[in-house]
């Protein structure tokens, strides 16, 4: 039997189930009362990192060059098997030439999805008065606010 046929196909957006019985102290081991599926931050970290990467047209053996980690750990790093640490997500995500910030803000809204959470798409009319430089806003109630700069 080959390598491919081993492998059990995942679960979409990195979530996981245990096996584990219901405990009347701990609840659902699902992680919520409705049983939804358990979402795994280091799939989530895997699947963004691999996009990315992909996205590029890069070969595992170019970044986990430039990035000084073997080929087989980013590996098992994309595909959601082994935890990379800070440094290591550094490390990954200079070699990819993206900020970590903009990896983990992805990560953050593929969980907020599988979460159910809606995730806004646009900016506060004062926060965007105050990138416009403007003095005052009226906020979505109707209400008119001065502005001040920070800093």
């Amino acid at each position: 039997m080959g390598r491919a046929a081993l492998r059990q196909p995942r679960p979409e957006l990195g979530k996981a189930m245990y096996g584990r019985a219901a405990s009347p102290l701990l609840g659902d081991p699902t992680g919520n009362e409705r049983g939804r599926e358990m979402i795994v931050l280091r799939r989530e970290i895997g699947d963004v990192l691999r996009d990315a990467r992909q996205r590029q047209g890069r070969t595992l053996r170019e970044v986990s060059s430039a990035a000084r980690v073997s080929l087989g750990y980013l590996s098992e790093v994309e595909r959601g098997q082994k935890e990379a640490s800070s440094e290591l997500l550094a490390s990954i995500c200079e070699a990819l030439d993206l900020p970590m910030s903009l990896v983990l803000r992805e990560v953050s809204d593929r969980i907020a999805i599988a979460e159910g959470f809606a995730i806004p798409d646009t900016i506060p009319a004062d926060f965007a008065a105050g990138l416009l430089g403007r003095t005052s806003a009226v906020r979505a109630d109707g209400v008119d606010v001065v502005l001040s700069p920070v800093g």
